[in-house]
């Protein structure tokens, strides 16, 4: 692919990428991504990698990632990915259990975790360091090389290297390993979830039929982690279109970065447009009652014109259509402005369930957020919304090519040629993992709309059920919570308890405003979190926000914590799922006080 597209696009650009929040942007064309990628193989292929290896990746997201993963499929190698902020404990797992001989860190802050298993581990042949700034190495490492003494041994290889390259190319299959990405795990250790050549090309065929609305002059931002299945299925796709992608190294400064390179395309999580919505609510809030009888009519035009007539292939309306123009001109665009996406196309969005409020306010103002649905060990999309005719509520139609039925329990079941072969080195998980005909469980509970789009109820292993009998899916209920501008996380509890509760961390920034409006801004954050009129307050916003559930469902109680759920501890995973055992077990003594008489 990387060869076609370099002989085809020549020097239009393939990405662009920047170190530092106040640095400057630098375009790289395809020919020179061809060229750093043979060269990358070469000086994998100079270290000693085999067909068959395994190189592991533990960054932020740079470009290095993706030469460094074309270089070792140039050799027949696969490459393991591992988020930045794993810990110690976690990295060792993943590189100890995917066996990989190289390993690949970003900067300062992954090199110690590859430095510490290395040192005890004499099965790693080397370390490559992306980034050098401000990074000194260890006084006894004689292991480690930064990139570019790395990309010098490709540019120094002999003859021998670049035919040997050439038959592990050319001896490559299908069925080839060309990712190990290990899942986060809500409970357990993580499973290795082996993804092939053969199903990343599955994808990448369904994907270019389904997404006909993507432009040639389209730019990508690269958002989201590049070890998460969505954001490097959806990187490898667009480079297979032939779309720029501009690569963000560090999320937190995403929001300066996006309004620098105005994407037309993201891949984003339900959390981005939560803090989204959630600013814009506060704006509106502010605003004069004329300003805010303004918007509440545009939003209705806009609600009218792309759900009612657009989402479903009808003509607009001549008149409806005029007078959305309007509103777009003078209310959407500026929204869209402020985001920094002046000119959207769509973003595809998943890894937990964004409310129907959110997704239709998105959508009204013409923001096309395309819900989807999938897992590791599918490649990435199971399901998306379809241009036209997709249900708000769902999370879209299965590919073309995969095939979904519910199981008697309601688990969602899939089968087709994005679905892992299997898991690394874990018979037993394999066999618990696949029914005797060969589908996948993906562990989510759901059910096939009449249309046969998806609608998910909730991960199986996480439906739990009151002391009165009744079941209660959580991730529903925290996806209600997520909408309020004073809630920042939250974990419902209630298994085996006589009514629901939940923890909930706040946005401290709006709950520190409240606060000084109502004469408690000396409170220090615990103070804050546990004062009767703090806690009255949130409860009354989830009740708003609880309206339509059954008694039953209904949050009863609430503790603040003063801090957020912790990845390193364990709480949370690197997707930001909540670890329920975790929780409970961490929280038990917070937990047992709310259901004290």
């Amino acid at each position: 692919m990387i060869d076609r597209q370099s002989q085809i696009l020549g020097d239009r650009e393939a990405y662009r990428f920047c170190w530092r929040k106040d640095g400057e942007w630098l375009s790289t064309s395809w020919e020179e991504f061809k060229s750093q990628i043979d060269i990358a193989a070469r000086a994998l292929a100079s270290l000693g990698i085999c067909e068959k290896d395994r190189i592991a990746i533990c960054s932020p997201n740079t470009p290095q990632i993706l030469i460094t993963e074309y270089g070792a499929f140039q050799n027949r190698a696969s490459a393991i990915p591992i988020y930045s902020s794993s810990s110690q404990e976690q990295f060792d797992f993943i590189v100890n259990n995917g066996g990989a001989r190289i390993l690949f860190v970003g900067d300062k802050h992954q090199y110690p975790l590859a430095y510490n298993y290395a040192k005890t581990h004499e099965s790693i042949d080397r370390i490559i360091i992306f980034k050098n700034d401000e990074l000194k190495l260890f006084d006894d490492d004689n292991f480690s090389i930064f990139w570019d003494d790395f990309m010098r041994l490709g540019m120094e290889a002999d003859d021998a290297i670049r035919q040997t390259i050439k038959t592990r190319r050319e001896n490559g299959l299908p069925e080839d390993m060309a990712t190990l990405i290990y899942t986060s795990g809500t409970t357990g250790e993580p499973k290795g979830v082996v993804i092939t050549h053969a199903n990343y090309d599955a994808a990448m065929e369904a994907h270019l039929k389904l997404l006909t609305r993507i432009n040639d002059d389209d730019l990508s931002m690269a958002f989201l982690p590049m070890s998460h299945i969505l954001e490097k299925a959806w990187c490898y796709f667009c480079l297979t279109r032939g779309i720029r992608i501009a690569v963000n190294y560090d999320p937190r400064v995403i929001q300066d970065t996006i309004h620098y390179v105005h994407p037309n395309l993201m891949c984003c999580v339900p959390r981005f447009w939560e803090k989204v919505y959630a600013a814009v609510k506060e704006k509106i809030a502010s605003m004069s009652f004329l300003q805010r009888l303004a918007v509440k009519r545009a939003i209705a035009v806009g609600r009218r014109r792309n759900l009612d007539y657009k989402r479903l292939d009808k003509r607009v309306p001549a008149l409806l259509e005029k007078e959305y123009q309007f509103w777009d001109r003078r209310v959407f665009s500026l929204l869209k402005k402020a985001i920094g996406i002046p000119e959207p196309n769509f973003f595809p969005t998943a890894g937990a369930p964004l409310s129907d409020k959110i997704c239709e306010f998105m959508r009204s103002v013409g923001i096309d957020v395309i819900i989807g649905y999938g897992l590791s060990e599918t490649t990435a999309t199971v399901s998306c919304f379809p241009e036209y005719n997709y249900t708000i509520g769902t999370v879209g139609i299965p590919l073309p090519t995969v095939e979904v039925k519910i199981d008697i329990n309601g688990e969602i079941l899939v089968k087709g040629p994005t679905v892992t072969p299997g898991y690394y080195k874990n018979p037993k998980a394999n066999t618990e993992s696949f029914t005797a005909d060969g589908f996948f469980r993906t562990g989510d509970a759901g059910y096939l709309n009449p249309d046969g789009s998806i609608v998910l109820t909730e991960r199986v292993k996480d439906l739990f059920k009151t002391s009165n009998g009744k079941y209660i899916a959580p991730q529903n209920l925290e996806s209600r919570l997520a909408s309020c501008k004073y809630i920042d996380e939250a974990a419902v509890i209630g298994d085996r308890k006589k009514f629901v509760s939940a923890l909930i961390v706040p946005n401290f920034h709006h709950l520190r405003q409240w606060a000084d409006k109502h004469g408690l801004g000396n409170l220090e954050t615990k103070e804050l979190c546990e004062n009767p009129a703090v806690i009255k307050m949130i409860l009354s916003q989830i009740g708003d926000l609880q309206k339509g559930l059954a008694e039953f469902e209904k949050i009863k109680r609430i503790t603040l914590l003063p801090h957020h759920f912790s990845i390193m501890n364990g709480e949370v995973t690197n997707t930001m799922k909540v670890r329920r055992p975790v929780v409970a077990k961490r929280y038990a003594k917070e937990i047992d006080k709310m259901y004290q008489d």
